[in-house]
């Protein structure tokens, strides 16, 4: 495509130029919505306006076009507003629903009567409230593009058959962690729950992981699960100790190695002079932050004498902890 046809006055391609698009960017505008073609300068330039005055930044506009040209062929009064003014009844916060087109512009390509209402109907019968209901859909937009029969269906049925309650459980779930509906159950949740099982947790360990930590269920097991029970294998941890670190806090599986659990394991022992033993019986002491809570007040009971355990030393508030300990000056 030649660079002056690209720049004649009152085309498409005009227009595109104006916005910042490169020759190579528009032709696969072009090749993804073949609509583009018979788009009138005006239309484009009216929806790229509104979009705008959605508190959509305009440095984001050629990101947000680019992942869905149809965006600038729909008609504003006709689709594009309505669409907006649907989510917006959903939102409870002003930016939520320029946000919602920032993280899934296809959100608006979508029927509202065909994908959204059918998706919001289907979620109240998992037990969300409907004051909810908007928020799970502007958190993970991409909910809408998800077949409800093909794949909702399948995942919900999924977290059933672990022994969640298909009218409440389910629904707290997708509350906490609404992006674990866009997961393959073949290919990623059944791994990771047969991987859980594999290290001691049991049915009740397993629905437990699922209602407070669905993270857990997200990860990939060989590019982090797995390489993190390496690693607690390779500092000492035996087997039965690794099932009871999981079950108290799973968390442990997805955190950062090099971040967040070396560091806190070689504080332990290597400045607090204590075994990894004492981890086993104290799994949340990976949930406490190092300088924050574990470096603070070891420092404040180095001179005391007699032993601590872990749960006694972290479990309580800076209150509690003051008043237990007989500290006056907790910050001194």
């Amino acid at each position: 495509m030649e660079s002056s046809t690209i720049t004649q006055k009152g085309s498409i391609f005009g227009f595109f130029r104006e916005k910042g698009f490169d020759d190579e960017s528009i032709n696969k505008l072009f090749k993804k919505c073949k609509r583009l073609e018979g788009v009138e300068r005006e239309r484009a330039n009216e929806n790229w306006v509104y979009l705008k005055s959605l508190g959509i930044q305009e440095r984001k506009l050629p990101h947000i076009v680019s992942k869905c040209p149809k965006i600038l062929t729909l008609g504003l009064n006709e689709k594009l507003a309505p669409t907006v003014q649907c989510l917006s009844t959903l939102s409870t916060k002003p930016d939520e629903v320029a946000s919602a087109i920032t993280k899934f512009p296809n959100i608006l390509a979508h029927s509202v009567e065909e994908k959204l209402c059918p998706l919001l109907a289907f979620f109240q019968t998992l037990g969300i409230p409907e004051k909810d209901l908007g928020k799970l859909v502007l958190l993970n937009p991409r909910l809408i593009s998800y077949s409800i029969e093909t794949k909702l269906t399948h995942i919900v049925d999924f977290l059933a058959n672990l022994g969640l309650n298909k009218e409440s459980m389910i629904g707290k779930v997708l509350m906490k962690n609404p992006f674990i509906m866009g997961y393959s159950v073949e290919k990623r949740l059944r791994p990771t729950t047969q991987f859980l099982k594999s290290v001691g947790l049991k049915e009740a360990d397993l629905q437990r992981v699922v209602l407070n930590f669905p993270e857990v269920l997200c990860r990939d097991v060989e590019k982090i699960l797995r390489p993190n029970l390496v690693f607690l294998k390779r500092f000492g941890f035996r087997d039965e100790q690794i099932g009871v670190l999981v079950t108290g806090y799973p968390p442990v599986l997805i955190k950062s190695v090099k971040n967040s659990l070396e560091p806190r394991l070689r504080f332990l022992v290597e400045v607090m002079g204590r075994k990894i033993d004492e981890v086993a019986e104290y799994p949340e002491f990976f949930r406490h932050g190092l300088k924050k809570r574990l470096e603070s007040r070891q420092k404040m009971l180095k001179q005391r004498a007699g032993g601590f355990s872990l749960n006694e030393m972290f479990e309580c508030n800076e209150k509690k902890f003051a008043a237990k300990f007989g500290l006056i000056d907790i910050h001194g």
